[in-house]
Formats: C-alpha cells, sequence, structure tokens
C-alpha cells in the first residue's frame, strides 16, 4: 500500500487544492496533516485572533476530510520532527507541501527536504496554492521581482492560471494517532466581533459576494459606512479559499467590479513575490529614507487605542479591536497617521496588527504598511493622508464613526470628524480627547526629516 502525506500549512481546504490532488494521484492512501508548530509560536504569529480563526478552519477542514471518508491528523511539535514522525508510522514514500514566500516557509521547506532525504522519502513542493500566479513566474527584464504594482498587473494579467482542482471524492487515511482538535481561546482574548473561520464559510461568503456586492465593488471599495468590501482576506490568508478560483469566478461575473476585485487579487500576488525576492522586507525597509523616527509612548498608546482625537483615524482603530479586522481604506489612514503624522516606525504599526489582524499575512502586512510609510514600493513616498479630508470624502455623514465611537453619536455630520471646533460648553460635555498632534505640525516634521 502506497502512502504520501500532505502537510497543510496556509492552504486550509479540499476545494481547488493541488496539494492534495496531487498526493491522491500518487498514492493509495494520504495522510492530511497539519503539525501546530513550535517555531510559529516562538515567533509570535499565534496572535489569539488567529488562533481561533485557525481552530474553525481546522475543524472545517476535518470535516471536509471526513465527507470523503477521511480525517485530519493533528500533531504537535517542531514541524520536521512531526513530518518525520508521521512519515516513520505511515511508510509514506512522499510529502507533499505547498510552497510559501516568508523567510520562515523556505527554512522549513529546506529543513525538511534535508531531514526526508536522510529518511529516503521525497518532497514535493506545489506552486500557485497560496496566490494566483506563483512568486517568480513573471520577472522584470534583469530582476527578480516587479518593484511597482502596474508593469506587473499587466504581465499578471496576461498570464493564464491554471484550472481549478475538483475537490476529491474519496481520501483513504492510514491508520494513525491524533492530537484532538484545537478550540477557540478563551474568548476574553479574542476580538468580540471575530469572523467564523473555516472552508465552508469562505465559499459562502464568496458566492455571496458575487451575487450581491462585486457589481458595485469599482465605484464603492472605498466607502467606509457602506463596508462594501468583499471581506474574504482572512479565507484566503489561510487558505479556506484559493486565490485562482476566486479570479477565475470573478471574471465570469464580468464588469467593472469584477475586474476591480481582481487587481486587489493581484496586489496580495504583487505583495508575495516582492517578499519571495527579497524575505528580509518582512522588518526591513525596501527602500531606506533614513529615518530618525520618534518613539513617544503616550502617542504610540493613543493610536492604538483609538483615541488620537481624529474620529475617522480611532474609529479604525477600535473597528480592528472589536473585529480583528479594518476596512482597507482605514488600514491605509491609520498607518499614514502613524508613520508621517506621528512619525513613528512602521513596524511599530505593523506588530500591533499582527496581533489583532485576523488576516495578518507577512507579505501583505508588511508590504503594505511599508507603501504607506513611503519605504516600500509606493512610486509618491511622500504622500500623506489627511485624516479630515479623508473622512469627508469616504464617511461624508460620519456614519462609520458613529459605529465605532458612541461618545460622538449623537454629533451632526458636518461636527462628527471635527468635535474640537464645537462651542466650548458642547465640547465640555464629551468624554472624546483633543487632538494629540497639530496635522499641519505633522505634516511639516516629516517633510522635514525625510528632507
Amino acid at each position: 500500500m502506497s502512502v504520501a502525506v500532505v502537510l497543510f500549512t496556509s492552504d486550509l481546504r479540499v476545494h481547488d487544492q493541488p496539494v492534495l490532488r496531487a498526493a491522491l494521484r500518487g498514492a493509495e492512501r494520504v495522510v492530511p496533516l497539519f503539525v501546530r508548530d513550535d517555531g510559529v509560536r516562538a515567533a509570535g504569529f499565534d496572535a489569539p485572533n488567529r488562533l481561533a480563526f485557525l481552530a474553525d478552519c481546522l475543524g472545517a477542514l476535518d470535516a471536509g476530510l471526513r465527507q470523503r471518508g477521511g480525517r485530519l491528523i493533528l500533531r504537535t511539535g517542531d514541524v520536521v520532527d512531526e513530518v518525520c514522525r508521521v512519515v516513520r508510522e505511515s511508510g509514506a514514500r512522499r510529502v507533499h507541501v505547498a510552497a510559501g514566500v516568508s523567510r520562515y516557509a523556505t527554512t522549513r521547506e529546506e529543513r525538511l527536504r534535508t531531514a526526508l532525504r536522510e529518511a529516503g522519502c521525497a518532497l514535493d513542493v506545489h506552486d500557485a496554492v497560496m496566490t494566483a500566479v506563483p512568486p517568480g513566474a513573471i520577472t522584470p527584464a534583469g530582476g527578480d521581482a516587479f518593484a511597482v504594482f502596474t508593469p506587473y498587473f499587466r504581465r499578471w494579467s496576461e498570464t493564464r492560471l491554471r484550472e481549478v482542482c475538483a475537490a476529491p471524492r474519496t481520501v483513504r487515511v492510514p491508520d494513525l494517532a491524533s492530537d484532538p482538535l484545537p478550540e477557540r481561546p478563551d474568548a476574553e482574548h479574542v476580538s468580540p466581533g471575530l469572523p467564523e473561520g473555516g472552508e465552508a464559510a469562505a465559499r459562502k461568503r464568496l458566492t455571496a459576494w458575487l451575487a450581491d456586492g462585486i457589481e458595485s465593488y469599482e465605484d464603492r471599495h472605498d466607502d467606509l459606512p457602506g463596508d462594501a468590501t468583499s471581506r474574504l482576506s482572512p479565507y484566503l490568508h489561510f487558505g479556506c479559499l484559493s486565490p485562482v478560483e476566486a479570479v477565475h469566478r470573478a471574471r465570469g461575473k464580468g464588469g467593472a467590479g469584477a475586474e476591480a476585485f481582481v487587481r486587489q487579487l493581484a496586489w496580495r500576488d504583487f505583495h508575495h513575490q516582492v517578499l519571495a525576492a527579497r524575505p528580509e522586507v518582512s522588518w526591513s525597509d525596501y527602500r531606506p529614507r533614513g529615518d530618525a523616527w520618534r518613539s513617544d509612548r503616550e502617542e504610540i498608546a493613543a493610536w492604538r487605542e483609538g483615541r488620537t482625537g481624529y474620529p475617522v483615524v480611532d474609529a479604525a482603530m477600535r473597528q480592528l479591536a472589536h473585529e480583528g479586522w479594518m476596512h482597507n481604506r482605514g488600514r491605509l489612514l491609520v498607518a499614514s497617521f502613524l508613520t508621517k503624522t506621528l512619525y513613528v516606525d512602521w513596524r511599530v504599526g505593523a506588530r500591533h496588527f499582527l496581533d489583532l489582524l485576523v488576516d495578518g499575512d507577512l507579505a501583505n502586512n508588511q508590504l503594505n504598511w511599508q507603501w504607506a510609510a513611503g519605504t516600500g514600493t509606493d512610486t509618491r513616498p511622500g504622500r500623506v493622508l489627511n485624516p479630515l479630508t479623508q473622512a469627508t470624502r469616504f464617511d461624508p455623514g460620519g456614519d462609520y464613526v458613529r459605529r465605532w465611537l458612541p461618545e460622538l453619536a449623537e454629533l451632526p455630520g458636518n461636527k462628527i470628524h471635527r468635535p474640537w471646533l464645537l462651542p466650548p460648553e458642547d465640547r465640555a460635555r464629551l468624554t472624546y480627547p483633543d487632538p494629540i498632534v497639530d496635522l499641519a505640525e505633522g505634516r511639516d516634521r516629516f517633510a522635514r526629516a525625510r528632507g
């Protein structure tokens, strides 16, 4: 009886799952394995929100496998040690895994290859599982990765994607011991509005989005109170949803909204190909600017807790705390405010996001923060987003602010974004703080620092 191991990482699904399909083609029995990796915990990436979402994802993956006669095998420890242990227990001769782009993922692959070779077992690494177009599949002349999105997107759009794999009908799993499936962490440490994780939830959300949402996406994706984004990013991060399938299905709908949505999926691929080529940019500047960042603890705390005195910034930060997610326009606003108005190191903000975001993807989180800070791939590194101008444009009636700042809920739309302009007697009744910095002062300070 031939046996192969499928090591699930950030590809927790059975639909359009090339890693699983390849293993099933080459073996009579397959071990669907997930390792709760000590290395991930040691690196600080096991934030409560993501652990809660992961618990949902693993439960859903196990359910999907059981519907096909299989089950998920769960182990805990060093990922290489646990894979090798399963190989010995099952007699497997091949291990299949999806390619990753982070330094940790590539190091894991190297360690696995070496250890498995010594055990007489082969390692197969599969592309186009976590991205629509594999990192490195398209490159600029004379370079290893595109540094500007527009030319990358042009080539990306011309690239033929692989076909979507059907979910397997049957998965036969050898009799192996498994750790119990994890439960969500204590609710005290998890954002109360965290969405449900897992493949079933992902596919339900994608279907609903394609039926009622994508058509208006081009016009409404920056609408803060309308919340017209897909909210699929957590499912893409954990691989509960295939980016290849998402692109194919969106293109099948057609129209300007679908084109705008596919463009956002291409941005995701763009960041992955940058990180694959330069893994050090997860914590170092892609384009150093010689910044001497400020480190004001009180200002940083005010930003984290949503009490900067700028309602749209604070509303976005409170949404993050409550949902473990933030509207994309809000992400741009709070990142610009921290890095260019307060002039605080982008790594401070990126770390806070990774602590809370359920879609805390290293490539997209770090490189979006660098884009906002002007140390990344933005072709206009000096741009500063004015929160008042942005609020007027993307939350004109103040409904987004009212949703997240109940202390301002009674203010009219023409006052809610500038509560400090209220008459003194009205201002005194508010519990909301004054701005922690003057916007003009922050802008000038940033301009002087960057030269």
